[in-house]
């Protein structure tokens, strides 16, 4: 069988491109349409020659309908994670506070990481108006944007089935639709990634330096959106290039070192940038204790990340570190439901390209997806560091794009027997799985498994059936093969596809967002069933178990009895919107969990308060939380005469209040986690004699998830100088009245 497979392997290599003729691998040549044409028309004349009018009818139906459930509802999980929100909302005030990503906007400090992500949604906020929508609307544009993306660079090679499937596997990706309907940087990140395949793609069909170093800088913006984290592509797209492009060796090398000072070139000016301003003259370096851009590529955003601070940090967001990490309970129902197809794909293109030239399409195809896949898995499995669930948004591409070229290997080859058996194992292993990640969400959509399962089974026997079906039964084969393309699409997607539909019904606040009903369960789950967001059940689309990220129907992601907790759990009329994100006491979470904007429904928090936070504090990325109408009110209070209408710890409980006050500056001592912003007490006595600062809220994060750091000192300094007053139900500190020890 295998030296049959080799045989009848693809064509290696295509003809080579004729000026003004079309792609080799789309068809027919160009229309001619003239110079007086504009260049808008010639393009769309170019992507039209080849496509038949189905295929443009499905493609723009897939990206239709990718849109339109990535823009769905959008602002009911009104400003998502509160911190990148507050970031977003300060550039909208502040040029100087958009181009470092300041999370205020008179430029206290950064946020913890680089801000390109940032400027595409301060930039949208600018033009219409800060508000949920303004933001995440470019992040679900960039959804659509991947899915055209990783179709165009499947189709090229593997032909238009190829390329829908693959389109339509991304789509449905649960982890895509949260991501590409979120905040976080990762949305932006993962088109750019996405953006150097396809690149990479096109310059190796003609060994073109252009496309290659477009690469280049696609990955280097991709350091600009989420640092280490967009290198992982750089060895598989490196490799593809290096062993497949159509020329000799030492300009394939020169080639890729041109890149690679692209890709330097694209990240090192904002880097140099930053390096050369005054430190005095910037917003503080978010997660650097230093101070230092490079402290915060090397250490937090870098070897932080795999080697881990104490070994195993990222277990408690993850699961336990290993080889199957990607399949476990916290990570599994993001994206794995197609890897094991994609990884069957890489094994059977592998075997068929054996014997094949060096300059191989299909190998080529394998190296870019196959290598991305298996370096990004590898790095989220075996990492030491903080490594959340969502990151698997960056396997999405290569799963899809591997598993849309598997189903064109077997629609090519559906004539021979070996391609129907793999397509028959691999169809039935796939609904197994599926029925596996369903079962971990026992309560939610019971029916959804059998039907999985019995249309894996069926597909399974059709496929291999029908091959032995005799000439004169032509008709009937025809009739087997539409009903095992059906039995094959329901095993293979309506598991994704019933997830991805209720991650876009669920609002989602906070810093550690999960998809799908499975991340409710205790099983694996940070917290577990009954930790750190708190959650009732739900019915339909939308229901399950309350866990680590759970909806919001309990005390609004904090553990039930914490200190600050909202009581009945549901948001009360007069105060200001929701936001996500915790607080100090006072800026307690709904118990709710509407989002803003959200008029019903369940929320799901990413993460909630850490037990014993002073104050009832919510840790990084609690639930949904609100701030006083009267302390905003009097935070908003002469706001004019401050640079920071108040100081607190940490950055979540700052970003509450910006949002709650429209954006007035709030100093975050300690930043983030307590890694950044940790000024001295004689800086900030020097901020306080200069009247630059109004209140000092007391009750914050405590520098941070762990608390203490510099805000220790300096609450323990205010308390003693100044009188405290509660405002609103928060302990509040103003720095213009000091205590008289006379």
């Amino acid at each position: 069988m295998l030296r049959g497979m080799a045989v009848i392997a693809p064509p290696s290599q295509p003809a080579p491109r004729l000026s003004g003729a079309a792609n080799p691998h789309q068809g027919a040549p160009l229309p001619d349409v003239g110079l007086e044409h504009s260049r808008f028309r010639r393009a769309a004349a170019r992507f039209r020659a080849g496509r038949s009018r189905l295929e443009l009818a499905l493609l723009a139906g897939l990206l239709v309908l990718t849109a339109v459930a990535y823009l769905w509802d959008l602002s009911a999980s009104g400003y998502a994670n509160s911190f990148y929100a507050a970031a977003v909302q300060a550039g909208t005030r502040s040029w100087k506070a958009l181009f470092f990503g300041s999370l205020d906007s008179s430029n206290f400090i950064t946020v913890d990481k680089p801000p390109a992500s940032l400027w595409v949604m301060s930039l949208s906020a600018r033009l219409f108006g800060f508000s949920s929508w303004s933001m995440l609307a470019p992040e679900a544009l960039m959804g659509v944007g991947t899915v055209a993306l990783v179709y165009g660079a499947v189709r090229r090679w593997s032909g238009a089935f190829a390329g829908l499937v693959a389109g339509l596997a991304m789509a449905v990706t649960p982890v895509a639709a949260l991501m590409f309907r979120f905040d976080n940087p990762d949305a932006l990140l993962v088109l750019l990634l996405t953006a150097a395949a396809y690149s990479v793609a096109r310059a190796i069909e003609v060994a073109s330096t252009k496309w290659l170093m477009l690469a280049g800088v696609m990955v280097g913006f991709g350091f600009l959106a989420k640092m280490s984290e967009a290198l992982i592509v750089v060895p598989a797209l490196a490799l593809a290039y290096f062993v497949c492009a159509p020329t000799r060796l030492l300009r394939r090398a020169v080639q890729l070192v041109a890149a690679g000072g692209a890709l330097l070139v694209s990240a090192g000016w904002y880097v140099l940038t930053v390096t050369l301003w005054p430190a005095a003259d910037r917003p503080m370096i978010d997660g650097s204790p230093t101070n230092s851009i490079w402290n915060l590529i090397v250490g937090y955003n870098g070897l932080d990340r795999l080697e881990g601070s104490g070994g195993g940090g990222g277990g408690g967001f993850s699961g336990a570190v290993g080889l199957l990490r990607l399949f476990n309970s916290s990570m599994g129902a993001q994206a794995s439901w197609l890897l094991p197809a994609s990884l069957a794909t890489v094994a059977v293109c592998a075997v068929l390209t054996l014997r094949a030239r060096r300059t191989d399409l299909t190998r080529a195809a394998m190296l870019i997806w196959g290598g991305w896949l298996i370096v990004a898995a590898a790095v989220f499995s075996f990492s030491d560091g903080i490594i959340h669930t969502y990151y698997t948004v960056a396997l999405a591409p290569p799963i899809a794009a591997l598993f849309g070229t598997g189903a064109g290997l077997v629609w090519r080859y559906r004539h021979t027997l070996w391609a129907r058996l793999i397509a028959a194992a691999v169809t039935l292993g796939t609904a197994i799985w599926s029925v596996t990640l369903l079962d971990r969400a026992a309560t939610w959509e019971p029916w959804l498994r059998p039907v999985v399962l019995s249309a894996g089974a069926v597909a399974a026997v059709v496929l291999v059936s029908s091959h032995f079906l005799h000439r004169p039964l032509a008709g009937r084969r025809g009739l087997a093969g539409g009903l095992a393309a059906l039995s094959v699409a329901i095993a293979c997607l309506a598991g994704p596809a019933a997830y991805t539909v209720d991650t876009v019904l669920t609002p989602h606040t906070g810093s550690v967002p999960s998809a799908g009903p499975a991340s409710l369960t205790a099983s694996g789950a940070f917290g577990g069933g009954g930790g750190f967001a708190g959650g009732g059940r739900g019915r339909g689309f939308g229901g399950g178990a309350g866990g680590f990220g759970g909806r919001g129907s309990g005390s609004g992601g904090r553990p039930s009895g914490t200190a600050g907790s909202s009581g009945s759990g549901t948001s009360t009329g007069g105060s200001a919107p929701s936001f996500s994100g915790g607080g100090p006491s006072g800026v307690v979470p709904t118990g709710s969990g509407k989002g803003f904007g959200q008029v019903g429904g369940a929320s799901r928090s990413g993460a909630g308060a850490a037990p014993g936070a002073a104050g009832g504090a919510s840790g990084p990325g609690g639930g949904s939380g609100s701030v006083s109408k009267a302390l905003a009110t009097a935070l908003e209070a002469d706001a004019g005469r401050y640079r920071w209408v108040a100081a607190t710890d940490g950055s979540q409980s700052a970003a509450v209040i910006e949002l709650a006050t429209g954006g007035d500056p709030v100093m975050a001592i300690g930043g983030f986690n307590g890694n950044g912003g940790n000024i001295s007490l004689a800086t900030f006595e020097s901020y306080v004699k200069a009247g630059e600062i109004h209140y000092y809220i007391a009750d914050g994060a405590g520098g941070g998830p762990g608390g203490g750091g510099s805000g220790s000192s300096i609450t323990a300094w205010v308390e003693a100088n100044f009188t405290s007053k509660t405002i609103g139900g928060t302990t509040v500190y103003d720095l213009n009245d000091p205590v008289s020890h006379s």
